[in-house]
């Protein structure tokens, strides 16, 4: 297989192009759907590279069914800096505070910026709902209550979504909503919609949904930051198929 670096390079460009300066390059979590450019990106831009700190349990958890070897340390070093909850820091001018979401995976993130949450994969647009919660180290009841601290912010709060997809009736992409909107009319998690009644609709969801295609490459290269593993002796980096275990 081959990668590619044009929706990265695409970033590349807007930073340059409007003089900007990276600090922070922040995973909210080790995603299954597409390789991170992070070490890419920190190459072009510089920053540090971040996530949870519950990255560890997503490391020992794949690391065991790839039989990554003693060579992939587990203990989440690969990343310049672990997050915990509650932990604050600054882009810019800009306070930002960590929020621990677990629920789609161990280690979920979503990084408050002022009065506005990129949420990672906890909630999508109203419409769409909220993240599976079937992955190793996944929970439909976690994520219930990850949701709603986020849905506890004030009204006004912008949430950034870390996905989009297109439901029926609806043919342009968005990224944005608020707290107020998500809370009116998240079709999964809207308020009165019990802990229980989420539970129940979220595993049986996600007991019909296939793995994401590229979820095997995937999580290979993003638990280790976004790198590809080493390369074999034949100098040609290899991802491997587990054939029976996933």
């Amino acid at each position: 297989g081959r990668t590619a670096t044009t929706s990265a390079d695409a970033v590349i460009d807007y930073v340059t192009s409007h003089n900007l300066k990276v600090t922070w390059l922040l995973e909210t979590h080790a995603h299954a759907d597409h390789l991170s450019a992070a070490p890419y990106l920190q190459q072009k831009l510089g920053g540090k590279i971040a996530i949870g700190e519950h990255i560890t349990t997503v490391q020992q958890v794949f690391g065991k069914l790839f039989n990554a070897g003693t060579e992939f340390e587990r203990d989440g070093s690969q990343f310049d800096a672990l997050f915990k909850d509650g932990d604050a820091f600054t882009i810019g001018n800009l306070p930002v505070t960590v929020m621990h979401v677990p629920g789609h995976t161990p280690a979920c993130l979503a990084y408050v910026v002022g009065e506005a949450v990129f949420v990672g994969d906890t909630m999508f647009m109203p419409d769409y709902g909220t993240a599976r919660a079937d992955f190793p180290g996944g929970d439909a009841r976690t994520l219930f209550r990850s949701l709603r601290r986020i849905l506890a912010l004030p009204p006004e709060t912008r949430l950034f979504m870390c996905h989009d997809y297109l439901p029926k009736g609806r043919s342009e992409y968005v990224w944005e909503t608020t707290v107020a909107a998500e809370r009116e009319g998240n079709i999964h998690a809207h308020d009165g919609i019990t802990e229980d009644e989420f539970v129940a609709m979220r595993e049986a969801r996600d007991a019909t949904l296939d793995m994401p295609r590229l979820i095997l490459p995937s999580v290979q290269v993003n638990m280790r930051a976004g790198h590809l593993p080493p390369p074999d002796h034949n100098g040609i980096t290899y991802l491997k198929l587990p054939v029976n275990a996933v």
